[in-house]
């Protein structure tokens, strides 16, 4: 089972110690989103978690920790460190600060294992296309010595977001073109392996790999192990990821991103937060007499190792 700990809030950021002390007692609850009532038991130990992946737009808060998770087990991050400022992502750090705490990230856990993503792409008459091309070329040109690759994604415009980005400027496909033309120049330039994720359309003539961001492959070869040629359902439509089971929980991400669709409104997840205890299974409460607890399978993706036997016996 691969386990993903960033889908749904930062939980790197703004739950650091629940993510530790969970880790080190070896177990979680996760609530179904749907049906809140039923909760999942993941058992966080090195022989039933495959790989663990991190998604965060900080990860200052949990560097002098990380090792307690990254010597036990097979571990993947992703780094999101965008154009926007607080206008947009009132919560993150400035670029400048991202850029380096990403580098302490990547000496620490090793270049093979950090992912940069700059997405969502999106336009404002702030964010131009200019903006976005001068941005990310000083960003790759200081990231490219520290990432294994860059990713992108062009922002989704889903229902919630026309109320929250009433400023947003609807790309068109000559856009998205001219956008992937460009950032493919750029990467190519600093030699970043450049791919899209969750992203329609084939952007390969300029040198971009159509691709999942979290692939048995990519996983495997951060951590030089091997996994079963499987086939990868995704997360959502457009995904191409090998499917993980998030610890996570919505509304509950204190970044206040205004293109985020994980929160239904910024205020929610502060009222939310209240209600989170570090000591918890759960990242919000705890478990209530009418819940029902499931233990949920957790199959391996790793191709077993085949044991060696001696020519001779024991006795020999």
């Amino acid at each position: 089972m691969i386990i993903n700990t960033g889908g749904r809030t930062d939980t790197v950021q703004y739950f650091t110690e629940w993510l530790c002390n969970r880790f080190k007692e070896g177990f979680v609850y996760t609530r179904n989103p749907l049906f809140p009532n039923k909760v999942s038991r993941y058992e966080l130990t090195p022989d039933k978690v495959d790989c663990v992946i991190f998604c965060s737009k900080n990860y200052q808060t949990i560097l002098p920790r990380l090792h307690e998770i990254t010597s036990k087990f097979n571990t993947y991050f992703h780094y999101t460190i965008t154009a926007y400022g607080k206008d947009i992502e009132p919560g993150v750090p400035s670029i400048d600060e991202s850029i380096e705490t990403l580098i302490q990230l990547s000496k620490q856990v090793g270049k093979q294992r950090v992912s940069w993503r700059y997405d969502p792409v999106l336009f404002t008459e702030n964010y131009t296309l200019k903006v976005h091309l001068d941005t990310f070329e000083v960003m790759a040109k200081r990231l490219a010595p520290y990432i294994d690759r860059c990713i992108f994604s062009f922002v989704e415009r889903y229902k919630k977001l026309e109320h929250n980005m009433p400023e947003l400027i609807p790309f068109t496909e000559q856009d998205k073109e001219t956008i992937a033309r460009e950032l493919g120049k750029i990467a190519k330039k600093y030699g970043i392996h450049l791919q899209t994720c969750g992203t329609n359309g084939d952007y390969a003539k300029y040198g971009i790999h159509p691709s999942g961001c979290s692939t048995l492959k990519i996983l495997a070869n951060a951590n030089q192990i091997e996994f079963k040629t499987l086939k990868h359902k995704g997360m959502r439509q457009g995904c191409h990821c090998i499917e993980s089971r998030d610890i996570g929980a919505y509304d509950t991400c204190l970044n206040g991103c205004k293109y985020c669709y994980a929160n239904q409104t910024p205020q929610k997840a502060r009222v939310n937060f209240k209600y989170h205890d570090p000591n918890s299974p759960l990242l919000l409460g705890d478990l209530k007499p009418t819940d029902e607890l499931m233990t949920t399978p957790q199959n391996s993706f790793r191709i077993p190792k085949v044991r060696q036997l001696s020519l001779f016996s024991d006795n020999e």
